[in-house]
């Protein structure tokens, strides 16, 4: 979860002027918050979330401690592979997430059938993706979807029309298992580079290559 830090400062000769600082993680937000307080020069020190909502101190350190047994700090990347001579669909999905302290990747592809283009493969890539977090039972929480399918990511943040009616349905579904979940989703176009290692779980599920893995990462 990333925040802004939000703050009046009163100078000695009691003028005050409001500053806001560039978007940080939630927990290093705490830590500098803090600081400022006891500086004895900052008053009102609040937190605003992607979603416009504030928060207190008190308030966020309350939210991050609830959360930190439970996966947090979401990122979910998403690619679809299809086949126009088989009609077969290559699914993949990586998801980079924090718990009890420890940061963890997991990869995961499938392969399905009975679609009818790659928009739509991209699609149910995404759709994969939720069910990977249901199982991770990840709710009522911001996740960041980034993928390199401009359609998908144009039409799920409303820059675009969904237009053609299988791609609505897939539009509708993906909105309505999010609102199930609580998920608060933050879309990311990216390059097809950056979104290499979905790209390569999608390939290999086409491929009859079946990954299922969870391993432990260092943060940088």
């Amino acid at each position: 979860m990333n925040v802004t830090i939000e703050w009046t400062y009163k100078s000695p000769k009691g003028k005050e002027t409001v500053f806001r600082s560039e978007e940080l993680d939630a927990a290093q937000a705490i830590h500098i918050a803090e600081d400022l307080e006891r500086t004895g020069r900052a008053k009102d020190v609040k937190f605003l979330d992607r979603f416009d909502s504030f928060w207190t101190v008190k308030e966020l350190k309350g939210y991050l401690k609830g959360i930190e047994t439970e996966p947090h700090n979401l990122t979910v990347y998403f690619d679809g592979g299809f086949d126009l001579t088989t009609k077969a669909a290559g699914l993949g999905c990586v998801i980079y997430y924090d718990q009890n302290g420890k940061s963890y990747r997991l990869r995961r592809n499938a392969s399905v059938s009975e679609l009818i283009s790659n928009n739509e493969a991209e699609y149910a890539a995404l759709h994969f993706s939720l069910q990977e977090l249901e199982l991770l039972t990840v709710h009522d929480l911001s996740v960041r979807f980034v993928g390199d399918s401009r359609v998908v990511i144009n039409h799920l943040s409303e820059e675009w029309p969904v237009i053609e009616q299988n791609l609505f349905s897939w539009a509708d579904r993906i909105e309505s298992k999010m609102k199930q979940m609580g998920i608060r989703p933050e879309y990311e176009l990216v390059s097809r580079k950056a979104n290499a290692e979905a790209d390569r779980l999608a390939g290999q599920a086409l491929n009859g290559i079946v990954i299922t893995a969870t391993i432990e990462v260092s943060k940088e």
